[in-house]
């Protein structure tokens, strides 16, 4: 059929190109049929099936681009002069398609492993540097308006509650319709005595974990602001449970250390240019990913740095601030929000573990249930930079201390390997920058961070503060995952008590020590916090310092009982 495609010009091309579309829209049917199963979960309080669905649904696009590759005819004869005439044909099938940018992804993705393509290729793939493709976007996306009456409010959140049904029915929605109302006008107060005239909310219900939302927005007669009701299943009947109507706390919900949102959209492209309308300050690429979309998220995010990177030409790459690691090599460009970590060829003598052990950490934080404390961490391979983009002793490093992972060709660097995450600021530097109220807050949110790992089977393993980022609000997240694992899968131990003074005074350990052995009693050990941090740190989670605390949250996992972690502070939830 290859040579069919030379020989005859276009028409097989077409053949070739609707079979890549009918191959996009199959999957987009699949990740559709998987998001719409959240609801039923949440209905039926399905905690683990929706786990497993949200996984499942991670690994459904490069399923599906395997499957794919499988039924293209004749692929062993395809070159990139034939597929290029293939991706002209497909341009024009897609051409008029509100989501064309998810289809045009899919055909990179496609293309680079049918060609076993490692550098970027504009003959045969999409390429748009120059621009930001959903600004182009003008389709409004489908949503609900509700006018508020200034004598009644009430009444417009008992039609908006009336209008998303479930199979089960609101315990009281009435009250729930109340609690909206007040909570608004009181967070609202600011704009005047009547601030909200209307409502708008995303027509499609988002589901994440125990929790479903209604998305959108609210409007007073001069501002609008975000709008997020979160809705909870307690004992067979939905609740409002709380009501976001600051960016800030929204931008929480939707963000990059959080898992992915269920939401059946029918349109992709338009949601994100509305959600964007609420969070201004959010990249295009952490919405497209934080709606499930991770692939498209990599694209947006490849182009914003490429493009950003062209439009400041004598700005160079340099060692990302704080400790350097054992494992990764991390470097960024100061004037751009992101890190880029490399695996180094040597670790350090105490890093017991590969390459490949490394690699399979972050692929399991990729699928974890990240409750506001990991980092997403994408992977990219063959990012081609210009040589001189470097600083020279960066460059060193990394071609001398990362050689599997970066060489030079010519003048351009090839990075085989990277994983990119949003630059936070390190909590060691942290808290040597910043007043003594400032400390004590990150250092309490540092120990709710492991609390709240630990709960969702989650053992962070180093706790150095390095390991640890504040973000510009002041949450503590973990970004390094060399040595992560579960909660269920360590030994918790006590600190045994040493017989003689002989076996107290020892260097090394007078016991043995099996792998997986852990002692939280010695955890301040590696934490290198200031006596007094450490102690306001005992005083509020001392529990981490317990053995008894962490064995009886094993019991609690291996009964199939996970506590619920809430994605928002308790005083943000309606009484």
């Amino acid at each position: 059929m290859a040579e069919q495609m030379q020989g005859l010009g276009g028409s097989v091309a077409w053949q070739y190109a609707s079979l890549v579309r009918e191959a996009f829209e199959h999957y987009h049917q699949q990740f559709s049929a998987l998001t719409a199963r959240a609801r039923l979960h949440f209905e039926a309080t399905a905690w683990s099936a929706a786990r497993d669905d949200a996984v499942a649904r991670i690994g459904l696009y490069d399923q599906c681009i395997a499957q794919t590759l499988s039924r293209l005819p004749d692929r062993q004869g395809i070159d990139r002069c034939s597929w290029s005439r293939v991706r002209d044909c497909y341009a024009q099938l897609i051409q008029e398609l509100l989501d064309q940018e998810l289809y045009k992804t899919w055909f990179n993705t496609l293309t680079r492993r049918l060609l076993a393509i490692e550098e970027v290729d504009a003959s045969v793939e999409f390429m748009a540097m120059d621009i930001e493709p959903s600004d182009a976007i003008t389709h409004p996306v489908a949503r609900h308006i509700y006018t508020v009456n200034e004598a009644r409010p009430v009444d417009a959140f008992v039609r908006l509650l009336s209008d998303v049904r479930f199979s089960i029915p609101y315990a009281h929605p009435l009250r729930c319709a109340a609690a909206i109302a007040i909570r608004l006008q009181d967070d609202l107060a600011h704009w005047g005595s009547h601030p909200v005239r209307s409502i708008e909310l995303l027509q499609t219900v988002f589901y994440r974990e125990r929790r479903a939302y209604l998305v959108g927005r609210v409007l007073g007669e001069h501002r609008f602001s975000p709008c997020v009701i979160a809705l909870v299943n307690e004992g067979g009947a939905i609740k409002v449970e709380a009501v976001l109507s600051r960016r800030r706390d929204v931008a929480h919900l939707f963000g990059v250390s959080r898992s992915y949102f269920m939401a059946d959209l029918a349109t992709v492209g338009d949601a994100v240019v509305f959600l964007r309308s609420l969070l201004p300050g959010k990249p295009v690429d952490e919405i497209y990913t934080v709606l499930g979309r991770a692939k498209q998220g990599k694209t947006e995010r490849y182009r914003a740095f490429f493009s950003h990177l062209q439009q400041h030409p004598s700005e160079q790459l340099v060692h990302a601030e704080g400790t350097p690691g054992m494992v990764m090599a991390v470097f960024t460009l100061p004037s751009y929000p992101l890190v880029f970590k490399v695996i180094r060829d040597r670790f350090g003598w105490q890093k017991a573990m590969s390459r490949q052990d490394v690699q399979d950490k972050y692929a399991l934080v990729f699928q974890m249930d990240r409750i506001g404390r990991l980092l997403d961490a994408q992977t990219y391979r063959e990012l081609r930079i210009p040589r001189q983009r470097f600083t020279p002793a960066l460059l060193q490093e990394l071609l001398e201390g990362c050689s599997q992972s970066v060489h030079a060709d010519g003048e351009e660097v090839i990075i085989r390997l990277c994983y990119v995450q949003r630059r936070f600021r390190p909590l060691n530097l942290y808290l040597r920058e910043q007043p003594v109220q400032a400390q004590r807050a990150a250092v309490l949110d540092y120990g709710q961070a492991i609390r709240d790992l630990a709960c969702n089977n989650i053992f962070p393993g180093d706790m150095l503060l390095k390991n640890f980022g504040v973000s510009r609000h002041g949450r503590v997240v973990f970004y390094d995952y060399d040595e992560i694992c579960r909660v269920s899968d360590c030994h918790f131990r006590p600190w045994p008590v040493a017989a003689n003074e002989q076996d107290a005074m020892a260097d090394e350990p007078w016991f043995h020590v099996e792998a997986g052995d852990v002692f939280p009693e010695r955890f301040a050990q590696f934490m290198g916090l200031p006596a007094a941090l450490l102690a306001l740190l005992r005083e509020h989670h001392g529990e981490l310092f317990d053995p008894a605390w962490w064995q009886g949250l094993q019991q609690h996992f291996a009964a199939g009982q996970y506590p619920d972690i809430p994605p928002y502070p308790r005083q943000l939830r309606l009484a």
